[in-house]
């Protein structure tokens, strides 16, 4: 089962990315302020370690994650995640996993992968739409590929037959998203949802 964000700043934000009359300004700033709270519970099982720190008044013991980061665009919606990401990543190490759907099939078309070192870090896909989950099962499939052992997807929605095929597929990988929707239509896009995300983020058609 995914991991479902329940707090009320993803609610409102969730809310603001529905809405059919947003526009694209507001649109991304409530994408990356979602986005905030979805990489932090992508990050809310992470490995720490010990050190031992000086404050300005004594010494003490803290916390540091133990492995690096690594964010994974899922290109182009995937791109409305990043900076967020970064921003409470900032060493992160950035891939790119460009793919694009068959409007006829549904399936998944390759046109561009690029990742730095994966076998040492959390990889973090950032995928915000799992509809069928095979832009996704794609992704994971090619990090995976690349050396990723420990992977976390990061959606905004997804559906119940996307979270289905992930499962079957990807067993390993952990989803967290914002909100599980209703159903796919006979285009496969989710509804309720918010629309075409790559299209709101970037005012295409």
């Amino acid at each position: 089962m995914p991991t479902v964000l329940e707090h009320p700043l993803a609610a409102h934000y969730l809310t603001i990315l529905r809405d059919r009359t947003t526009s694209s300004p507001d649109f991304r700033q409530a994408a990356r302020r979602l986005a905030h709270l979805l990489i932090a519970e992508a990050a809310s099982d992470m490995e720490l370690e010990d050190v031992q720190i000086e404050t300005p008044l004594e010494p003490t013991t803290g916390q540091r994650l133990v492995k690096p980061v690594v964010l994974v665009s899922v290109l182009r919606a995937g791109l409305g995640l990043i900076d967020a990401a970064l921003e409470l990543f900032p060493d992160a190490r950035i891939g790119y996993a460009g793919v694009q759907r068959n409007e006829d099939t549904a399936k998944p078309v390759e046109y561009y992968t690029k990742f730095p070192r994966l076998d040492d870090a959390r990889v973090l896909v950032l995928e915000p739409m799992l509809a069928t989950g095979g832009s996704l099962d794609w992704a994971a499939a090619k990090v995976t590929e690349h050396g990723a052992t420990d992977v976390t997807a990061v959606c905004v929605v997804a559906a119940p037959a996307g979270i289905q095929h992930m499962a079957r597929a990807h067993p390993g990988v952990r989803v967290v998203t914002a909100a599980v929707d209703r159903s796919l239509d006979q285009n496969f896009y989710i509804r309720p949802g918010l629309g075409d995300m790559g299209d709101r983020l970037f005012t295409t058609e």
